[in-house]
């Protein structure tokens, strides 16, 4: 029960008690609508340099277990709830959410009126905070809030990317795998032998894009997000993928001119790429579009999507605080979905090329799964361009 404060940049206070390490930190304070999912939001790499408060009341109750994850360990700052429940009421369950996040070293807050913090960034934005155990001073937090790094201009990236080169051959098992049905067609034995190779771009890659992506019977091999277009090329790819990732796109400038180069040698080979989140914002720049800071990000498994090329509307999971300036693309590139809330760009893919991306996660873990026919047409892609 040991009483714990997070301070916002502007001033305000929120007490509440400790529920995971005894410990101080920083990060921008924002919020996810997600229901559920707290174990992928709290392993997924993009969240790097985030406190993450979640809107649903109650969050732990079925507890933690070893497939859940989307990466290796929890990669937010600080977690905020309301309410973190002792008991883990579920079969797969094998250990509690508090003893997770002390095992791992992650700050934590409960007790804190979550509604009122979300009205709150949802009118003054999302903004620079510190949760503490260790300093209960009001001023001296404030102080320390006001003087932390925000996400501008960082290069988080650099924080989350694997050291080395490395195979992924996991697909999904029967159990856990509801859209499986959708690739059944591309996993025939015959097929196996003639694999598709994808080199994949890690940026803070979910674990679950590269199941999709071995479902789809790609051969996969997963570089850095740092590596270049020559180190990517060496690899002799059917096709690239470019994954999510934490931070400013504006700060990666090498993932960029990486991308601006396939790009170049795309036009002449016909090379299919697909983006996702941070991977469909450094596209954008690598086109020659801006990107801008949303107010205060789009994060939850709830957000409307338009796909104005079937005139359907997809429900997404989202996790982005960046967003594509859609007025400053050039005409080869065709806006192909917007966020019914906000209008923001979602999609895009180029008038003539095989390349194209989106703001969203197709791949969501646990849902939805309106989107995961992107995966499908990556692969019609690849086998279409096929070297």
């Amino acid at each position: 029960m040991k009483p714990a404060k997070l301070a916002l940049e502007d001033g305000t206070i929120f007490s509440g008690i400790c529920c995971g390490a005894d410990r101080e930190v920083f990060g921008e304070v924002v919020f996810n609508t997600g229901m559920t999912g707290y174990q992928e939001i709290l392993t997924d790499p993009s969240y790097k340099g985030q406190i993450v408060t979640m809107t649903y009341p109650l969050i732990g109750n079925y507890g933690v277990n070893a497939e859940d994850v989307e990466s290796l360990r929890p990669h937010v700052e600080g977690f905020v709830v309301r309410e973190a429940s002792r008991q883990s009421s579920n079969f797969r369950a094998s250990g509690r959410l508090q003893d997770y996040l002390i095992q791992h070293g992650i700050a934590a807050i409960e007790g804190v009126d979550t509604r009122a913090l979300v009205r709150h960034i949802r009118t003054q934005g999302a903004m620079k905070g510190v949760l503490s155990t260790l300093d209960l001073d009001d001023r001296s937090l404030i102080r320390k809030a006001q003087e932390s790094p925000g996400l501008v201009g960082r290069d988080l990236v650099r924080e989350v990317i694997p050291a080395a080169a490395k195979d992924w051959s996991e697909g999904f098992s029967s159990r856990f795998a509801p859209s499986t049905s959708l690739y059944s067609k591309w996993r025939q034995p015959h097929e196996l032998r003639e694999s598709p190779h994808v080199v994949a771009l890690d940026y803070g890659m979910k674990w679950n894009i590269s199941r999709h992506l071995v479902e789809i019977g790609a051969r996969l091999t997963v570089l850095p997000g740092s590596a270049t277009a020559d180190q990517v090329l060496a690899e002799k790819p059917d096709g690239v993928f470019l994954s999510n990732g934490p931070g400013d796109p504006s700060a990666l400038d090498y993932a960029v001119s990486t991308i601006h180069e396939l790009l170049r040698y795309g036009e002449r080979k016909r090379l299919p790429i697909f983006g996702i989140c941070l991977g469909h914002q450094l596209l954008g720049r690598a086109w020659g579009g801006e990107t801008f800071k949303l107010k205060f990000g789009h994060r939850g498994a709830n957000q409307p999507v338009l796909n104005k090329l079937t005139n359907r509307v997809e429900i997404t999971t989202q996790n982005h605080g960046f967003a594509v300036a859609p007025e400053s693309l050039p005409k080869s590139v065709q806006c192909t979905h917007f966020n019914l809330n906000d209008q923001t760009l979602e999609g895009m893919r180029h008038r003539e090329l095989p390349v194209f991306s989106v703001q969203y996660h197709p791949e969501a873990s646990a849902g939805p799964h309106d989107s995961s026919y992107l995966f499908a047409e990556f692969r019609e892609s690849l086998a279409q361009y096929r070297r």
